[in-house]
C-alpha cells in the first residue's frame, strides 16, 4: 500500500493513474484507522493532484478518511475547486465526495453548503454530472 500510495504521485502520468484506481479499489472495504498511516500524504496529494485520473480516484477515497475538522475544510475546498474540473468524471466523483464528507460531519453550514452544489450541479452541461446529482439527492 505505500507503495501505491507513493505511485500516485509519480511522474508517469499511466503509473499514477494505475496506482490511484489500484488503491481506490483495494481500500474499498478499509476503516479510517486502516488509512492512518497514509492520511498525511493522501491529503498532500490531493492538494496538488493535477491529473485527473488521481483526482477522481482521490475523490472516492476521500470520504473514507478519518479528519480533523480542519483537514474536513482544507479537502472540501479542494473538492469544490475540482468541480471546475474539465473532466465530468472528476466533477461527479468530486460532487459525491463533497456531499458524503457534508453527510459525516457536525458542520451543517458544509451540509447545507452541498445541498446548494448539488442544484448547482443539476444544471450542468454535463449528463454524468446531473445524473450523479439526481443519484445523491436521492
Amino acid at each position: 500500500m505505500d507503495e501505491l500510495v507513493t505511485a500516485i504521485d509519480h511522474d508517469d502520468p499511466v503509473v499514477a493513474m494505475r496506482a490511484a484506481d489500484a488503491l481506490e479499489k483495494a481500500t474499498e472495504q478499509w476503516t479510517p484507522a486502516q488509512f492512518a498511516p497514509f492520511k498525511p500524504r493522501l491529503l498532500r496529494i490531493a492538494a496538488q493532484a493535477e491529473q485527473q485520473e488521481a483526482r477522481w480516484h482521490l475523490a472516492q477515497i476521500a470520504p473514507r478518511l478519518a479528519l480533523t475538522p480542519r483537514e474536513r475544510a482544507s479537502l472540501l475546498a479542494r473538492l469544490e475547486s475540482w468541480l471546475d474540473d474539465p473532466s465530468a468524471i472528476v466533477r461527479a466523483c468530486a460532487l459525491e465526495a463533497i456531499v458524503r464528507l457534508a453527510n459525516d460531519g457536525e458542520d451543517e453550514d458544509a451540509h447545507a453548503h452541498a445541498q446548494t452544489l448539488l442544484a448547482d450541479a443539476l444544471t450542468s452541461n454535463s449528463a454524468a454530472v446531473r445524473a450523479r446529482a439526481r443519484r445523491l439527492l436521492r
